[in-house]
């Protein structure tokens, strides 16, 4: 079976589990005694196991079966966890993050992990450095299912599980079943019946051991004891449903059978698990901690006849989005050449067909574009994590509040906006909280406070980073700007904070003392802004000594399609994108002033920047000299404004973004291009460009 065709479901669902995996791990870190959280660590680990021993991806597979040995003892109480754990256990998973991005890049998926496993075993046998119980401390009895020289051996836990399972009414089954001699992947077969009876119920034990059955060191057949809710003729028709099988057996044990099928309890096997390096998991997740109620709330989630409710989502390759994206692009363009066509024909029946077409067309529009709507929680999601390895490394105590993190963007902002985040986020927790000393003796609590917010504001979305850190000192700001040539002394006594602040994003400029790891090296907040602006983004800072600082970028909600004003300028027509548009207005001739050598206008109490369009871009057919009265668009960036000369106003409209593509360099003051209903090319203004 040629398994490649199933490598980018394995990449993606590896992701999500391991995802999973770091959220669920510092949940834990939180509440260490919960065992339900190691239920669902365990479960979502065992599904990688198994997808990576399936898809033939050995090294990805073991360590993760090291790490099911350590998180098989903890939910079954025999292993308490403490620090080391918790590093061994997120080293396990950056490394098995390493070998799906290996794996991502047409590799094989294999590291040196040695270290990392031998941590783990460590940590099973209970010689690591503040070792506690583990399962070579506490034996346990064991009863012996006599089925030849594959026997189940059940400790006492799972044999009581098992009981207590029959008194409450579930039902528990001796399960065996043999796969096809011809079969050529007896181990891929054998994970889908385990896949299988996990949706309906709970695996208790199986044999052989897991390891096993992965590397196919099992002749044809495996047995393993199981609690469900469905009948055993029910259970034993969908495993043979399934390709290559056999046969299985199903047989439904009550009290007596069951006790039959164990009384080979020996006093030795007690001691021979003891004497054992590891327990031996099973090759599907086994019964948690409080098992019948975890079975009773399954089988309550269920509808009637006991099948899970059908998924409502599906995957669809990025690729085949930007397709459906041209395709509406193109759709609109025709559409507002329709309009226009059906203006000048004026036939009745023309004009209704194409306003029909345009609402389904905006109907449709909204659609696609929702559909490239993904939460920021696809960005956010991988940030605890960071801050948490961030503040241990620099001995801090951090909280990272995530606010809105159901915030839609498009994908195409999505996808650029992880970097400058990072960066943003180290600053904040490098250079914004203080050490836990420095916070106790300025009466503040030992935990510094790291808040990520994001919230949609008309046709935007906000995206801020507060701590409640020292602040920034706009004196040392300064003095390092100046040392650094970046200003002159006789600009640093009129900045405002503001422009203070920003000079942060200067290139190269840091106020870091010492450089390290993390910070100092004059390299990450430049690139947040060169980033931020490509992205027609604004960031802005507000910071109060002693208090905090706060982080603040300004995205558009989506790059594709925008509403725009178009403009004539003598031969030519331009898109201005409204979310950069304050107001359009008309001025005099005489309203305009020449102050220290800027062209001014007198705009609601004070002066702004005027600029001509005609002159910007030497545009043919018009000067507004010539002109007694000129139309004025007031543009902002941030709380800058500035107003362009144009001739006139053709209209709003929706307008499709599209690049200037490699081949014309890139013009200032030009965001793209669009094509107009009549078939010509408009340049969309980036206003951004113009307001410094």
């Amino acid at each position: 079976m040629d398994m490649n065709q199933y490598l980018s479901m394995f990449i993606d669902e590896s992701n999500d589990h391991l995802q999973s995996l770091n959220e669920k791990m510092l949940e834990l870190e939180s509440n260490p005694d919960d065992i339900s959280i190691v239920q669902v660590i365990f479960r979502s680990a065992h599904t990688l196991k198994g997808m990576a021993a399936t898809m033939g991806f050995e090294d990805l597979s073991s360590l993760t079966h090291q790490m099911e040995n350590v998180l098989d003892l903890v939910r079954n109480e025999k292993l308490k966890m403490q620090e080391f754990i918790f590093d061994t256990l997120f080293k396990s998973l950056d490394a098995l993050q390493m070998m799906v991005q290996d794996i991502t890049q047409g590799g094989e998926g294999k590291a040196d992990v040695s270290e990392i496993v031998a941590s783990l075993q460590s940590i099973v046998r209970g010689d690591f450095a503040g070792g506690g119980s583990s399962a070579a401390s506490k034996p346990a009895a064991t009863g012996t299912a006599a089925s030849g020289p594959s026997a189940i051996q059940l400790d006492q836990y799972q044999f009581s599980v098992l009981e207590q399972s029959i008194t409450e009414g579930h039902k528990v089954m001796y399960i065996d079943v043999a796969i096809r001699e011809d079969c050529q992947l007896k181990a891929a077969r054998a994970y889908l019946v385990f896949d299988l009876l996990e949706r309906y119920g709970e695996i208790v034990k199986s044999s052989p051991s897991v390891q096993d059955i992965e590397q196919e060191k099992f002749e044809r057949s495996f047995s393993l004891y199981y609690i469900t809710q469905k009948e055993a003729a029910e259970i034993q028709s969908m495993i043979l449903n399934l390709s290559e099988i056999d046969s299985a057996q199903v047989a439904p044990l009550d009290h007596e059978t069951l006790a039959q099928l164990t009384s080979g309890v020996k006093e030795t096997a007690a001691t021979a698990e003891a004497a054992a390096p590891a327990p031996t998991p099973s090759p599907s997740k086994e019964a948690p901690a409080k098992p019948t109620a975890s079975a009773e709330a399954k089988n309550n989630a269920r509808p009637a006849g006991g099948s899970s409710a059908p998924s409502r989502t599906i995957r669809v390759d990025i690729d085949r989005l930007d397709v459906l994206m041209n395709l509406l692009s193109e759709l609109l363009i025709d559409r507002a050449r329709l309009e226009q066509l059906a203006d000048e024909v004026k036939r009745g029946d023309l004009t209704e067909t194409v306003e029909h077409m345009s609402r389904v067309g905006s109907d449709l529009q909204n659609i696609v574009l929702k559909l490239r709507m993904v939460p920021v929680d696809t960005v956010f999601n991988r940030f605890p994590r960071m801050v948490r390895d961030l503040a241990k490394s620099l001995d801090k105590k951090i909280d990272l509040q995530i606010v809105g993190a159901e915030t839609e963007m498009d994908r195409t902002v999505i996808d650029e906006i992880g970097d400058p985040l990072v960066h943003l986020l180290r600053n904040a927790v490098d250079h914004g909280v203080e050490s836990t000393e420095e916070r106790i003796a300025a009466g503040k609590s030992e935990t510094g406070t790291v808040q990520l917010r994001a919230f949609h504001s008309g046709n935007h979305v906000f995206i801020e980073i507060e701590d409640d850190g020292h602040g920034i000192d706009r004196s040392k700001v300064l003095q390092k700007a100046l040392k650094n040539g970046v200003v002159k002394e006789s600009e640093a006594a009129t900045m405002t904070d503001e422009q203070v602040f920003m000079l942060l994003f200067a290139p190269g400029f840091s106020t870091a003392e010492v450089i390290s790891d993390i910070s100092g090296r004059g390299v990450g907040l430049d690139v947040v802004k060169s980033k931020i602006e490509s992205l027609s983004g604004v960031v802005s800072v507000e910071s109060k000594l002693g208090s905090g600082t706060k982080f603040s970028v300004q995205l558009p909600l989506t790059l594709s399609i925008i509403s725009a004003m178009l403009i004539k300028v003598g031969t030519e027509k331009y898109a201005i994108p409204l979310s950069s548009i304050v107001e359009t207005g008309l001025i005099r001739r005489d309203q305009v002033r020449e102050v220290h050598g800027y062209t001014m206008v007198a705009y609601r109490d004070t002066h702004i920047p005027l600029m001509s369009l005609a002159k910007l871009f030497d545009i043919p057919g018009f000067s507004e000299n010539d002109e007694e009265e000129t139309e004025i668009v007031v543009i902002r960036k941030g709380d800058r404004l500035a107003a362009l000369t144009v001739e006139d106003f053709i209209g709003q409209s929706e307008i499709v973004i599209k690049n200037l593509g490699k081949y014309l360099p890139s013009v200032q003051g030009v965001a793209g291009a669009t094509i107009l209903g009549d078939g010509q090319v408009a340049l969309i203004i980036d206003p951004n460009a113009f307001i410094k």
